[in-house]
């Protein structure tokens, strides 16, 4: 009987090692739609953030393009004109009115995250300016 026991232990480990070594099917489609799942809700957020960050560096461009004006309007007494544009914080304007009192405010100008150059107008649609 002490034999037969021993035996039927053993089986039992054997058998037990056997399916622990592997995974069943189900068990494997289990983890897989859970692989797809997080892969579905953490992908797109990742995708996204070079978008936020060219938002975000606009932004920020555009903030200093504005302290940039204000400085302008420091030392000229106003705003450049909207065809003097932006230009005017590089480079003195020739067009009137021409800036008597006029000081290099940006050594030059930025583009957009996206390349393209920014816009400005006086009088703005949203404000004294628009940029």
């Amino acid at each position: 009987m002490g034999t037969k026991a021993l035996r039927g232990e053993r089986g039992g480990v054997k058998s037990r090692s056997l399916r622990e070594r592997g995974f069943t099917l189900i068990e494997i489609m289990v983890v897989m739609v859970i692989i797809a799942i997080l892969a579905g809700m953490i992908v797109p957020r990742v995708m996204n953030r070079p978008d936020q960050a060219r938002k975000l560096a606009a932004r920020q461009d555009v903030a200093s393009l504005v302290q940039a004006l204000k400085l302008y309007r420091l030392d000229v007494g106003r705003y450049p004109t909207t065809e003097q544009g932006l230009q005017a914080l590089v480079k003195q304007p020739a067009q009137e009115p021409v800036p008597g009192n006029w000081m290099q405010t940006l050594d030059t100008l930025p583009k957009d995250p996206w390349g393209h150059p920014y816009h400005y107008a006086n009088p703005g649609q949203h404000g004294e300016i628009d940029v």
